[in-house]
């Protein structure tokens, strides 16, 4: 077996499948398991860790929920800064915000105006990669804030939504790396 397949036969070992989630029809790809066992969770820290090195990623922005779980121990192994990238009216202080619409109607995401600048380059990191429009809308985000993507870096993307076409037309160049593809 090569590295990459050991990481992905890890990774999906770890990940727990919930059948009619959040509605009936979905199949929930559930990561607890996988954050519970420090092995797994360390080989995937340190793989997006290894990505963060190789885009020269100055900072990791991770997208709420489970991308602050992902992203911040990425960023102390990356040796970068951290930021957290939420939902509209949870930050307090001066915010930049970019919408986005929804399947069914829109949303938006916030960041703090004072954390991020020219001259940063950040890496995305998120959980699942679906439809890519709040990723889509975090580029925007760090674009707006001066900020240049280094690239997006996500636990797993469902290949048969279309969130990688949308992700690289807007990415410009910058890579979209996946460690597992369902």
């Amino acid at each position: 077996m090569t590295e990459t397949t050991d990481l992905q036969t890890l990774l999906l070992s770890r990940i727990r499948d919930v059948a009619d989630y959040p509605e009936p029809g979905v199949m929930f790809k559930d990561i607890t398991p996988l954050l519970a066992d420090p092995a797994a969770f360390t080989v995937l820290t340190d793989a997006f860790a290894a990505t963060a090195v190789r885009t020269g990623a100055t900072k990791v922005v991770g997208l709420e929920a489970r991308g602050f779980i992902l992203g911040a121990p990425v960023a102390v192994r990356a040796g970068l800064g951290f930021i957290p990238v939420r939902k509209a009216g949870k930050l307090p202080g001066a915010t930049l915000a970019q919408a986005y619409d929804l399947e069914y109607g829109s949303a938006e995401i916030e960041v703090h105006a004072e954390d991020l600048s020219a001259g940063d380059r950040v890496l995305i990191v998120d959980d699942v990669l679906a439809t890519g429009g709040t990723a889509e809308a975090a580029i925007q985000l760090i674009h707006r804030a001066g900020a240049e993507v280094a690239g997006v870096a996500v636990l797993m993307e469902l290949g048969f939504l279309p969130g990688r076409p949308r992700l690289e037309a807007a990415l410009g160049g910058a890579p979209l790396e996946s460690l597992l593809t369902i």
